[in-house]
């Protein structure tokens, strides 16, 4: 059986559009909340047999014709050593941020595919489980990683990451380079164990400019996309707030690049090019409006999508904690029955 959603990725045509969503894996699912109760987050994400369930809920609820592996773009940082927490409502927060070449040397080593065996003993027990449904490997971009690892913590304007971006640029090269290769192996994990695809977040380049983007980013998620291009897996590049910055992530290296829902999506395929698919990319408050909208805004974006080399029906960011499933169900069921050309 071929699937939809690898087919759509390369640029194949695909017998429906195919549908998945970011953070689908739990947030928003009473049987996820349940099984998390009283389990920590990076915990939980040590534990294969709740990986494989928490991952698989959503695929048995929903159809979607993707998984996403439940893990955090912290994770591997957390197996190397770096003394960090996700703390509820807030995020990461890093004990001790890092901020000069010693840091660097003294807190990020290389990751082994050791450090993460429970990675990939869960990537095998999905891969027995999901059958023809291709599981998502992913990780944290250089960019984003660093700006958790400099500003010890979530950022609304990134004033201690940009600082040293510009003051440092050696500290700056150092640090994501490191953090390139941590990222670059812990795909590798995921793909060597049966991912069928990998994403990688860069959930706050949106906070740069074009140009700062392409010297000081650019060439660390490159680099990323680049040591993994040799599995012959499909490459997405995702960020938030990236409209201006769409053309550049896929020339680093993505085989799909995401759009969120602050674009057109017909100007996100013109900005993307020809060359690449996209993912997206319905606003995810637009869950909470009433059927017929929801219906009507899907619609929009199936049709812009026809224009693509390759079109990933998503949202344009994560599932909202309050969505209701079902809101979910019926989009699936619907972008299922769209017909394509």
């Amino acid at each position: 059986m071929t699937s939809a959603f690898l087919a759509a990725c390369r640029g194949e045509k695909p017998d429906h559009v195919p549908v998945w969503f970011m953070r689908q894996a739990g947030r928003s699912l009473p049987e996820y909340r349940k099984l998390r109760e009283g389990v920590p987050m990076l915990e939980s994400c040590t534990r294969p047999e709740m990986v494989v369930e928490i991952t698989m809920q959503p695929v048995r609820r929903y159809g979607v014709d993707a998984a996403i592996f439940y893990s955090d773009i912290v994770v591997p940082l957390k197996a190397i050593g770096v003394d960090l927490d996700i703390v509820p409502g807030t995020g990461p927060v890093v004990a001790k941020p890092i901020r000069t070449v010693k840091d660097v040397e003294k807190q990020l080593r290389d990751l082994e595919p050791g450090d993460v065996s429970y990675v990939t003993e869960s990537v095998r027990g999905l891969v027995g489980e999901l059958g023809d449904t291709p599981l998502i490997g992913f990780a944290g971009a250089p960019f984003t990683l660093a700006s958790y690892l400099i500003e010890g913590g979530p950022s609304r304007d990134h004033r201690l990451t940009k600082e040293l971006m510009y003051r440092d640029p050696a500290t700056w090269d150092a640090l994501l380079g490191r953090l390139g290769r941590i990222a670059a192996a812990f795909l590798r994990v995921q793909v060597d164990a049966g991912a069928k695809a990998v994403q990688l977040f860069d959930s706050w380049a949106g906070s740069l400019s074009r140009e700062d983007y392409v010297r000081y980013v650019k060439p660390h998620s490159t680099a990323v996309l680049d040591a993994v291009a040799d599995l012959d897996v499909p490459r997405i590049h995702f960020g938030v707030g990236t409209g201006e910055l769409l053309a550049e992530m896929g020339d680093a290296g993505a085989d799909v690049v995401g759009v969120d829902w602050r674009v057109d999506l017909a100007d996100g395929i013109s900005r993307v090019g020809k060359d690449r698919a996209v993912q997206g990319n319905l606003d995810p408050t637009v869950l909470f409006a009433p059927e017929e909208i929801v219906k009507a805004k899907a619609d929009a974006v199936l049709e812009a999508g026809r224009k693509a080399r390759g079109h990933v029906f998503n949202l344009g960011h994560g599932v909202l904690p309050a969505t209701d499933p079902d809101a979910l169900k019926r989009l699936v069921d619907h972008v299922h029955s769209f017909e394509v050309l």
